[in-house]
């Protein structure tokens, strides 16, 4: 079995997403990073192809594939634009797949429909200023008043923020963790400004702002206190689509040095010729293929009736820093070049840093490790 395409319906995605990603996200990558917007009009077009939903069931309009198809996706865009995937990350995995698996049917008439068409773009509201990845310690409070939940808090570092019509957001009900859904047009919600940073520029973040917040109560997502059983089980999907999407850094990053040192000369040879350089190669090569082939592995192993927080952690623990790594040795390979925004090297590595903090710091994920292999041997 082809464990990159083990059937022929990933292999003809991949060819889809590739092509997709070389006519239409590669020509408009450097300038929406510049300028630091998600290209809506873009992203619209990612639900003509069915990929919005792209691990929903075909019954409900999804395009009812796997957690090996959305590392496939994750993958081949990053290749291009890492901070675009980021935004459609944010949309596909945090907010669809999230909602689908703990919604009701009555809920998934009301949002299903323009979600995956991308007419209205969704986030998740998890972070807060405050509290990172310690998430029982969240401070956002809801309280039932007859039909509906007051929410009060405020959430940090939201992909989709600005963009966003529709958040699935944690909140505290009586000490218990709990999901909702909560529209712009909810009163009393409100998001801040864009918030700047290093990289994933082409995907926006700012704060979610909760004052008095009038949600129904028929957007009450499962039961009072099931959340953290919501939130577990999306962040497995979440961490090996994050994976997937250094995995495509490195990727991308690997072509352009290999290259870049075949057509370079120094001293009237060929640079691949050096030994430093060849060890450049060489290593980056390997921890990407073997990046990848981790990531492909516990890819599938996840999904909705599949736990596996061992796999997903150790993915992208050993995931991450590849493409950060990677990233860094094609920019020495390049020297000045690779500095300047000319070969790309100097986006992706900027863009790359951020897989080792977002869905889980590195040090998150050793600490799940050591925690649930020493209670498996007990």
């Amino acid at each position: 079995m082809d464990l990159f395409n083990p059937t022929d319906e990933h292999r003809m995605l991949r060819e889809m997403v590739r092509d997709f990603t070389v006519d239409r996200i590669e020509p408009q990558a450097e300038h929406y990073d510049e300028v630091g917007k998600l290209n809506v009009e873009l992203f619209r077009e990612l639900g003509g192809l069915g990929l919005l939903g792209i691990t929903i069931p075909d019954s409900d309009g999804g395009a009812g594939m796997d957690a090996t198809a959305a590392v496939i996706v994750h993958e081949e865009m990053s290749r291009s634009d890492p901070g675009f995937t980021l935004g459609y990350l944010a949309h596909s995995m945090l907010f669809v797949n999230n909602f689908y698996h703990c919604s009701n049917e009555e809920q998934r008439k009301r949002y299903l429909a323009p979600v995956l068409s991308g007419e209205w773009v969704g986030g998740m509201g998890m972070t807060e200023p405050a509290v990172g990845t310690d998430v029982l310690g969240m401070q956002t409070t809801a309280v039932r008043y007859g039909g509906e939940y007051i929410l009060n808090g405020r959430k940090t570092f939201i992909t989709n923020g600005p963009e966003g019509h529709c958040f699935l957001v944690y909140a505290q009900v009586n000490g218990r963790i709990t999901a909702f859904m909560v529209d712009r047009d909810c009163a009393g919600f409100s998001t801040g400004p864009k918030i700047p940073k290093m990289g994933m520029r082409a995907s926006t973040m700012s704060e979610l702002i909760f004052e008095d917040c009038h949600v129904p109560a028929a957007n009450l997502l499962g039961d009072e206190g099931s959340g953290m059983t919501h939130m577990m089980r999306n962040l497995e999907i979440e961490r090996i689509t994050l994976a997937a999407m250094s995995v495509g850094i490195a990727d991308r990053c690997c072509e352009i040095m290999i290259r870049y040192a075949s057509e370079r000369s120094a001293f009237g040879t060929p640079i691949n010729a050096f030994g430093q350089i060849q060890r450049y190669i060489g290593e980056s090569y390997a921890a990407t293929q073997a990046a990848k082939a981790l990531t492909y592995q516990v890819a599938q192993n996840v999904g909705p009736g599949k736990r596996n927080r061992i796999g997903t952690d150790a993915a992208k623990l050993f995931a991450a820093p590849v493409g950060k790594q990677v990233a860094d040795n094609a920019m020495q390979v390049l020297g000045g070049y690779g500095y300047c925004t000319e070969y790309k090297v100097e986006r992706l590595l900027r863009d790359a840093k951020l897989l080792e903090i977002g869905g889980g710091t590195i040090e998150s994920h050793q600490k799940n490790l050591t925690k649930d292999l020493s209670r498996a041997l007990a």
